[in-house]
């Protein structure tokens, strides 16, 4: 295989390796809003317990759970997407950046992240593995 057809097909594989990383990014988001809102797959530390629901950490467990099941699934993956990447940019310059400027230094890492991984699929899309394609593919003939 010449590299130029090897370079071809590894590019067509980019819509798909898309959609894969959506599902592994909302797969690890969603635990996020778990761990606050059930205590699963482990509580909140330091103790191990649970959020209120009715605080703004509880608002931002049930965004993180339902929204990332949404963008799992790749439904409505523009419009959530596009609200979780809001949320991680309150909750970063919120929680993290007071704590100094360097991501490693105040713990917000996760935070930017997936603030900027959730702006690009609000751009991109969901890829072709998701329930979004469907619904273009079938119910808009």
């Amino acid at each position: 295989m010449s590299p130029p057809n090897l370079t071809a097909r590894w590019q067509a594989w980019g819509p798909y390796l898309q959609s894969a990383m959506r599902i592994v990014a909302a797969f690890m988001f969603i635990q996020a809003g778990t761990m606050k809102l059930f205590a699963f797959p482990i509580g909140v530390p330091p103790h191990g317990g649970t959020v209120l629901l009715i605080s703004q950490i509880g608002i931002g467990a049930v965004l993180e759970a339902a929204g990332g099941a949404l963008i799992l699934l790749g439904l409505f993956t523009r419009p959530v997407a596009f609200l979780l990447a809001g949320e991680m940019a309150v909750a970063y310059f919120q929680f993290h950046f007071p704590k100094g400027f360097w991501v490693v230094v105040n713990g917000g890492t996760s935070a930017a992240l997936y603030c900027f991984v959730w702006l690009y699929f609000s751009a991109a899309g969901a890829g072709p593995w998701s329930l979004d394609a469907w619904r273009e593919k079938y119910l808009k003939k």
